[in-house]
């Protein structure tokens, strides 16, 4: 839980030659593991989440409704399952590659963990990725964003899970 305030006002970079994109991440939701309902951990290790319990610093890229990747960031130790999505951020540089690849873009451009992947041209073969690397794709330090600046508000789109879960206090939002 931690690493999810922690990583508001990080930069997500992804390098793709000779072109970087940067974005501050501004928004992430927490997954504790197998005792929360709304992780993909919660029935234990399966080929799609086999990332979630490896090292801490690697990515766990996911798809979903057939449409959608999601970039999650692994948090605890091997063989403790927990990860964070990265649910919006601010674009910084590349920002006309960023809209070329949001081929049909609505809204604001990464105010979505769909999005997010689209605009920086994540997918499955950054999966279980060290973001320590330096390379592809990576974190760097931008700013330290006070605690009383960032809202913690419940997850959103787990109606699948535990009503405790759902009304968890594990989503991280940067105040504009």
């Amino acid at each position: 839980m931690e690493v999810a305030q922690e990583l508001i006002g990080k930069i997500l970079v992804r390098q793709l030659d000779d072109v970087i994109l940067k974005a501050v991440i501004s928004e992430t939701e927490a997954y504790l593991g197998e005792n929360d309902s709304a992780s993909h951990a919660r029935n234990g290790p399966t080929t799609r989440n086999l990332p979630m319990y490896g090292s801490a610093g690697f990515s766990y890229v996911y798809f979903v409704y057939g449409r959608y990747h999601m970039l999650n960031i692994v948090t605890e130790r091997e063989n403790e399952p927990s990860a964070v999505l990265i649910r919006a951020a601010k674009p910084l540089q590349g920002i006309r590659k960023m809209t070329e690849f949001r081929s049909h873009p609505r809204g604001k451009l990464l105010d979505g963990p769909g999005k997010i992947c689209q605009a920086l041209n994540i997918d499955k073969s950054l999966n279980n990725w060290d973001l320590t690397c330096g390379r592809k794709l990576w974190l760097e330090n931008f700013m330290d964003v006070p605690a009383e600046m960032i809202e913690k508000a419940p997850r959103i789109g787990i109606d699948y899970a535990e009503k405790k879960d759902r009304e968890a206090l594990l989503r991280f939002v940067l105040y504009e």
